[in-house]
């Protein structure tokens, strides 16, 4: 009984501290004006095999998830996946489509530059 709660304990702590390691890394933008986001290791945002687990999320105003922030072309989340959700220009969802999240109209599009941008949250 007393492994099983010792069990238990552990895996909350752990749930807990994985939960809390996110962190907001920036708006990704292209308003000159707006505060330049503090800088990140190397191929925070470029990792060519990041997936779903190790990549920084991009999320709108609304909290809606907009994609992996990585360069993996296969991973079915990322922004670089030319076939996916978040990434193919033809999908409304994806902030490479100009009519859809990734216009230049959208407040929260990346591509607007007098707008806010997305809320980039990683680890």
């Amino acid at each position: 009984m007393n492994k099983l709660l010792i069990t238990l304990a552990m895996m909350a702590i752990a749930l807990a501290t994985n939960a809390s390691a996110q962190t907001y890394l920036g708006n990704l933008t292209a308003n000159p004006y707006l505060p330049k986001a503090p800088p990140q290791p190397a191929n925070t945002f470029n990792n060519p095999y990041g997936t779903s687990a190790d990549s920084p999320k991009l999320y709108d105003s609304q909290g809606n998830f907009r994609g992996n922030v990585n360069a993996n072309k296969y991973d079915p989340d990322s922004v670089a996946n030319p076939y996916g959700r978040y990434g193919s220009k033809y999908s409304n969802d994806s902030i490479n489509n100009p009519y859809g999240a990734g216009s230049r109209y959208n407040q929260d599009s990346p591509n607007n530059p007098y707008g806010n941008g997305m809320t980039i949250i990683g680890r």
